[in-house]
């Protein structure tokens, strides 16, 4: 058997029994928004520590735990606290986690991110729903011999975010009256900060924001047939475009700050994706 597979069986093997349901979406919570999983009607917390072989956050502000709940009826998993490439795990061990709540039965993946922003349109505190990502800067997760208990060797990539759960987001960002922008997205390693470079030639590309989560995330699920939607909360200007140094803490703070709108536009749109 394949390694990388291996390693994904043996970790839900070693919590199947403990499942409380088969959730239907799987939510990972990006920094700052975790409290998300505080508003939701919990049946189980699960420590990542108790997953066998699984990685586990060292970022601050990342619990570091599955939540199992309800979303108004629909039942979700929420990772409360991701991986990150830039913790020195290998990128098949970031995205191990989507990969498990896909075992565990989730269809929809629902992504959240911090970022910085780019586009000159975007301030701190703007939600912007991913419409495209660009690759390029992270590792690939599907690198190395296919798994074909997952997806195909090759897969087709044209289409990751789901449109029609993106035009739930939408009806519900405007009925509730959240301003709600869109654009591309690209993942870097981190952990350090984009350099003012950097930015003008993401920005020059067609970049709207970047961050150091999300996209590799999404290709795994894509490679599994996951519906994917991603939210991301500009949480600063990006490099040499603040007058300010970047720090962990003002992405928090952000997030922080953004979260009753973020949580109402999460709890809604998961409500609606159940009922299509």
């Amino acid at each position: 058997m394949n390694a990388v597979y291996e390693k994904l069986v043996k970790c839900y093997e070693s919590i199947k029994t403990k499942l409380p349901f088969e959730p239907e979406v799987a939510l990972v919570l990006g920094s700052g928004l975790g409290d998300y999983a505080n508003d939701i009607r919990v049946v189980l917390q699960m420590p990542y520590q108790e997953i066998e072989g699984f990685p586990v956050s060292t970022v601050p502000g990342h619990k570091g735990q599955f939540i199992f709940g309800y979303v108004g009826e629909v039942p979700v998993v929420c990772m409360q606290g991701r991986v990150h490439f830039y913790e020195g795990y290998p990128i098949t061990d970031v995205v191990l986690p989507v990969r498990l709540m896909k075992m565990m039965g989730a269809k929809i993946l629902f992504l959240t991110n911090a970022s910085g922003g780019i586009n000159l349109d975007f301030k701190a505190g703007d939600f912007m729903m991913l419409t495209d990502h660009i690759s390029t800067f992270a590792p690939n997760p599907l690198i190395g011999e296919n798994i074909e208990e997952l997806g195909t060797r090759f897969p087709d990539m044209s289409s990751v975010y789901d449109k029609e759960l993106a035009q739930t987001i939408e009806s519900v960002a405007k009925e509730n009256g959240i301003d709600l922008k869109k654009g591309v997205y690209a993942q870097l390693t981190g952990p350090s900060f984009e350099s003012p470079a950097e930015i003008r030639m993401f920005s020059k590309l067609g970049i709207d924001a970047v961050g150091m989560s999300t996209v590799v995330e999404a290709i795994a699920a894509n490679h599994m047939g996951m519906r994917i939607c991603a939210i991301s909360c500009v949480c600063n200007l990006a490099a040499g475009l603040s007058p300010t140094p970047l720090t962990h803490e003002e992405v928090q703070e952000a997030a922080n700050a953004a979260a009753p709108k973020f949580k109402k536009l999460v709890t809604e749109s998961i409500i609606r994706f159940a009922a299509k």
